[in-house]
């Protein structure tokens, strides 16, 4: 096991990583901002280094800093949690280079898996379903005009290293799709520094399901099932739970089944997860691979009963998956979660500031992940969330009650959060019928509207 891993984010999920390794007997280093000096992760690490000004491109995503910071504090590895540098292939190769664990995928299979149209290709040739849609990228708003008409309308234009909704586009007609091209064009330039862009065919009103895997560096994968994830605004998720009421035994045993050979084949190591779209006759098409630990992975630890971010600690230091996980998987119960953001729940803007009180439910079934406290403050330069509330329950009607009188008991005061938010939502029908897809937020924001009018 390593001596000593560095932690290269920040918030939650540096915390959620520093309690794995403290409990695996890991010394743990902690980087952080000049905004980030009061923070629990700094305060709870073995060691602590400031590694830049408060903006990320200049902290936390800064390579050299990170890397010096490592080197400095001679660590045996870094754990890039999620966002950030998690799926920085470039990043993992300076990691290589300097001696020092990344603990993740290798940078050539995050390269392949980040370039959505190559992963695209990669599950197409092991069998995996896609949508219709462009052999490769578009060069010219021509060539997508032509591709659109042979896939058929409505299609969506994707970018090719995107991620986030961004650099999306949905293209209903053929007069629209120049325009519709050029933005999404610039929006990806601008975003990813590569515009390129590709093709598939749109699904109106999807589910959203994602596998979670573990891969070891001896070449078994393993898929811990799925996650419903089509409660999100503007592809940001809000809402995730296990298992989805949509998949059934047969389909989640058929998918998992080709995901690990396909993971299998093109080498992959350490957590991850693929994403899918599922149409109103349940049929499932690939979109994507994150090749890091995902937010809503608790949802996956509450049914299975795996420490997933320790397994990614194992994985990476060499061990094997029949000596991380249990001989045979089981998922006990439901689990929800709610992304707990500091904005406006009706206007979300973002809401910066000083948090005067602040107040955790608990009780069994309840985890609450989080790096705030009273009198902490929440900086206007990162992602507006602030804790993930996980509810777990013998099924989907105990989990939501749970959640239910734990958002409740969530006090947060001096800033706006999404807790109302989220408290209106678990009172929707829909919602608590099971009957949504990813257009429920659009529906639900527009009917609360109106009603207010």
């Amino acid at each position: 096991m390593f001596r000593k891993v560095l932690i290269a984010n920040r918030g939650e999920i540096a915390l959620r990583v520093l309690n794995a390794c403290r409990e695996l007997g890991i010394r743990t280093v902690a980087v952080y901002s000049e905004a980030d000096r009061n923070s629990l992760h700094v305060r709870f690490a073995d060691e602590a280094i400031c590694i830049g000004p408060p903006r990320a491109s200049d902290s936390y995503l800064n390579v050299p800093a990170v890397i010096s910071a490592a080197e400095i504090a001679d660590v045996d590895a870094i754990h890039p949690g999620y966002g950030l540098l998690s799926e920085n292939a470039n990043f993992a190769e300076v990691c290589r280079a300097s001696n020092i664990k990344f603990i993740g995928p290798p940078p050539e299979v995050t390269r392949l898996m980040g370039e959505k149209e190559k992963a695209r290709q990669a599950m197409k040739k092991a069998k995996v379903p896609i949508l219709p849609g462009s052999d490769g990228v578009l060069t010219t708003a021509e060539e997508a005009r032509a591709w659109a008409e042979k896939v058929g309308y409505p299609v969506i234009l994707k970018a090719k290293a995107g991620g986030g909704g961004r650099g999306m586009r949905i293209v209903r007609d053929s007069a629209e799709l120049p325009n519709l091209f050029h933005a999404a064009f610039t929006e990806a330039a601008n975003a990813f520094g590569n515009g390129e862009l590709y093709m598939e065919k749109f699904v109106e009103n999807p589910r959203h399901i994602e596998f979670q895997i573990l891969a070891d560096e001896h070449g078994s994968v393993v898929s811990l099932f799925e996650r419903e994830c089509s409660i999100q605004r503007r592809h940001q998720k809000l809402i995730e739970e296990a298992p989805s009421l949509q998949v059934t035994p047969e389909l989640r045993e058929e998918i998992g089944q080709t995901l690990v050979r396909c993971l299998s084949e093109i080498g992959y190591q350490n957590a991850g997860t693929v994403e899918f779209l599922m149409d109103a006759k349940r049929q499932l098409y690939f979109i994507e691979m994150n090749t890091r630990i995902q937010v809503e992975h608790p949802v996956t630890e509450a049914i299975t009963g795996i420490d997933l971010v320790k397994a990614q600690l194992r994985i990476a230091a060499g061990e094997r998956l029949d000596a991380i996980l249990p001989p045979r998987l089981e998922m006990r119960g439901h689990a929800i979660e709610c992304r707990v953001n500091a904005e406006h729940p009706q206007r979300f803007t973002p809401s910066a500031g000083k948090i005067t009180a602040f107040n955790v439910p608990g009780g069994n079934g309840v985890r609450v992940e989080t790096a705030q406290y009273s009198e902490g403050v929440i900086p206007p330069y990162y992602d507006s969330m602030i804790a993930k509330l996980i509810t777990h329950g013998v099924d989907r009607a105990e989990a939501m009650a749970k959640m239910e009188r734990a958002l409740g008991q969530f006090i947060v005061r001096g800033v706006d959060t999404s807790i109302p938010l989220h408290q209106a939502i678990f009172q929707d029908h829909g919602f608590r019928t099971g009957q949504f897809d990813t257009g429920f937020m659009e529906r639900f924001l527009k009917a609360r509207a109106e009603a207010e009018k």
